[in-house]
């Protein structure tokens, strides 16, 4: 393949891809973000040293999360085509793909925003609490408040961690670079493109972790 059908396949198939690669990695990461969360304040309110102690609430939660995030994220895919396929009304391309990453993904966010909210000083939530101040502020004016720089770093892994389970979703007709090294690169012999897409990915990557780490250095 001379160079300049490589730069019309870069053109017309790489640049598109990308494009559906970038919408399913900040799709996925807002809402993971936002389940996630909801998922980790439950958890720590209701944990055994939480603000409002439920062992049965805390266990099923514990239980479900666990059991998701079990999951090899291919296999998670295929497992809930029927949900994905009732929720976008297709089980392929990036929409769709959404779902199951977003599923693979929460769990995830969850289990690291609520490691972040558990390392806040105890003392700070104390004093809170001798002040009068409710189990909502103590949440969201101390501990998140407090947690801020970890819960970033946090999602900055997991965002990367999306970027990676898009490449796989590729696999299954999802799109994006996944798609198009395994379609036009390794199916076809061609290393220019396949080697190209894992460079996108990697320069996603880096672009990713250097706004990561810059926003962690902004709020510590």
């Amino acid at each position: 393949m001379d160079s300049n059908s490589i730069q019309n396949l870069i053109q017309s198939i790489v640049i598109p891809e990308l494009s559906k690669t970038i919408f399913m990695v900040v799709t996925t990461t807002i809402l993971s973000t936002i389940i996630g969360i909801f998922l980790a304040i439950v958890l720590v309110i209701t944990d055994r040293d939480g603000l409002k102690p439920n062992k049965y609430i805390y266990q099923i939660l514990n239980v479900i999360i666990n059991i998701v995030r079990s999951f090899p994220f291919i296999i998670l895919i295929v497992a809930v085509i029927p949900v994905t396929r009732v929720i976008v009304g297709s089980s392929i391309g990036e929409k769709a793909a959404i779902v199951p990453l977003t599923i693979a993904g929460a769990p995830y966010v969850a289990r690291i925003i609520e490691s972040s909210l558990k390392e806040v000083d105890r003392g700070l939530i104390e004093a809170a609490r001798s002040f009068g101040g409710s189990n909502v502020q103590i949440i969201f004016r101390i501990m998140i408040s407090e947690a801020m720089p970890s819960i970033i770093a946090g999602i900055t892994l997991a965002v990367i961690s999306i970027l990676g389970s898009t490449a796989m979703a590729g696999a299954v007709g999802a799109g994006g670079l996944g798609a198009v090294a395994l379609t036009y690169g390794y199916e076809n012999f061609n290393n220019t493109i396949m080697y190209g897409t894992v460079f996108f990915l990697i320069v996603l990557v880096q672009l990713i972790q250097f706004l990561g780490t810059g926003l962690y250095k902004l709020l510590k």
